[in-house]
């Protein structure tokens, strides 16, 4: 793998982490970085187009689809709990990301020094799985930048794994599970995406990190993803986006309807409100875990559904 050179770690170094909006981390205001189609920019940096999503977000996936993990013996997809991302959004003149890299325990260190040379922050490092096999850990990033130096610092972070970055995305189709019982019970419509269901729950008040306010589409949202796990039923997983006073009763009512909570923690360091984040596994009848995430979202002050 090719390493950097000192000049090229230097002038990354120019990358900081979450000023105050509009201003560098000197307090001056912050220039705009002059690039109109930073879009573009990022994903021929990252080697991956990415998608435009509510709230000016531009966000780039990357599966890692060059795992082979297993939990309780069933086959995780990439889609379901192996998908990192990376989220960027304008601010101030410069280009904020937010993401989430999934690693193998080897992976984690040559990854922070990487971010560290860079000025990008890591927010948090976490399990979202337990009994995962082999096992996988997460980490969360935040920076500021322009974009070409912001992607560039990314992509070197992610060259030391062996996260694909250019391939196409397996079928859509939920096969061997009965997506529109679990939808019902529910509550919500999701989508269908490499053989994964995914629901997206944002939460009704405004969030903000250091006084920006930050969409749900970087990663502020209760996920709920569903896949096929054998013989009708379905495997589920994600995390529910809580406040402090939401995170025993909705862990309460987890535990009740069958579901395991596999993980507490923050991913940020920042916000208002402060935000948990409560990961959590089950394999069962799709209406039964459709039912079970539905009273935990009802302990929670999250947006009504559509319609």
């Amino acid at each position: 793998m090719m390493r950097r050179t000192a000049l090229s770690i230097a002038l990354l170094g120019n990358v900081f982490a979450w000023p105050a909006a509009g201003q560098t981390q000197g307090g001056q205001p912050a220039a705009p970085h002059g690039d109109a189609d930073w879009p573009r920019t990022v994903a021929a940096l990252l080697g991956r187009p990415g998608t435009e999503m509510p709230g000016g977000i531009y966000c780039v996936a990357l599966p890692r689809t060059d795992l082979h993990v297993t939990v309780d013996d069933v086959p995780i997809r990439p889609g379901f709990a192996l998908g990192s991302w990376l989220a960027f959004r304008e601010d101030g003149g410069q280009l904020m990301a937010m993401g989430d890299l999934v690693l193998l325990e080897r992976e984690i260190a040559p990854v922070m020094r990487r971010l560290a040379q860079s000025g990008i922050e890591v927010t948090a490092l976490h399990n979202r799985l337990l009994r995962a096999q082999p096992a996988t850990m997460y980490l969360h990033v935040a920076g500021t930048s322009d974009p070409a130096r912001l992607a560039t610092a990314l992509r070197d972070a992610l060259q030391e794994t062996k996260t694909p970055l250019t391939g196409a995305a397996g079928p859509a189709a939920v096969e061997g599970i009965d997506t529109a019982v679990f939808a019902r019970a529910l509550g919500r419509e999701g989508r269908a995406a490499g053989g994964v269901y995914s629901v997206s729950v944002p939460r009704a008040e405004v969030i903000r990190e250091r006084g920006v306010e930050v969409p749900a589409a970087m990663g502020l949202g209760t996920a709920i993803n569903l896949q096929a796990a054998g013989n009708g039923r379905g495997a589920v997983t994600g995390d529910l986006v809580l406040t402090a006073a939401e995170v025993v009763p909705v862990q309460r009512a987890l535990v009740e309807h069958g579901i395991e909570v596999t993980a507490v923690h923050n991913h940020m360091l920042g916000e208002e409100p402060r935000l948990f984040f409560m990961h959590f596994w089950a394999v069962d009848d799709p209406e039964r875990l459709g039912r079970g995430l539905h009273a935990a979202i009802d302990r929670t002050n999250s947006r009504a559904a559509a319609g």
